[in-house]
């Protein structure tokens, strides 16, 4: 058994994508309409064949008060592995992205959270040292 799926929600698809995809780095691996929203996923250029990220619309009636104090407690609702999370940070800061923690030192791994701009933290993590 391996994980191949995961899902973040989002108050908007094409910003989302943009932003996982133009921002972030990831690159579309599915889109498939389905009604009014659709079936859109991002994988690490590094892992095509990895595990997907759904970029799941928000329309549940309990993912908005869900995501919304996840945010205002500062809680990622995800994570993502980087080499370096300090030139991460560099590199997303010079391009405009918000973080709501710097990277910061914690035990074994060196961790920064950003804002995915569509209603999610994310938390970038390495490594230590």
């Amino acid at each position: 058994m391996r994980i191949g799926l995961t899902s973040v929600f989002v108050d908007d698809q094409e910003k989302a994508l943009r932003f996982y995809t133009e921002v972030l780095g990831f690159r579309a691996k599915h889109d498939v309409p389905l009604g009014e929203y659709r079936w859109l996923t991002v994988v690490s250029p590094e892992d095509p064949d990895g595990v997907e990220l759904l970029l799941e619309p928000d329309a549940h009636p309990a993912t908005k008060p869900f995501t919304r104090a996840l945010v205002a407690d500062g809680i990622p609702f995800a994570s993502f592995t980087v080499v370096d999370v300090h030139a991460e940070y560099e590199r997303l800061r010079a391009l405009g992205v918000r973080f709501t923690r710097e990277p910061t030192a914690m035990g074994p791994v060196t961790t920064a959270v950003l804002d995915d701009t569509c209603g999610n933290l994310v938390q970038l993590t390495a490594p230590a040292g």
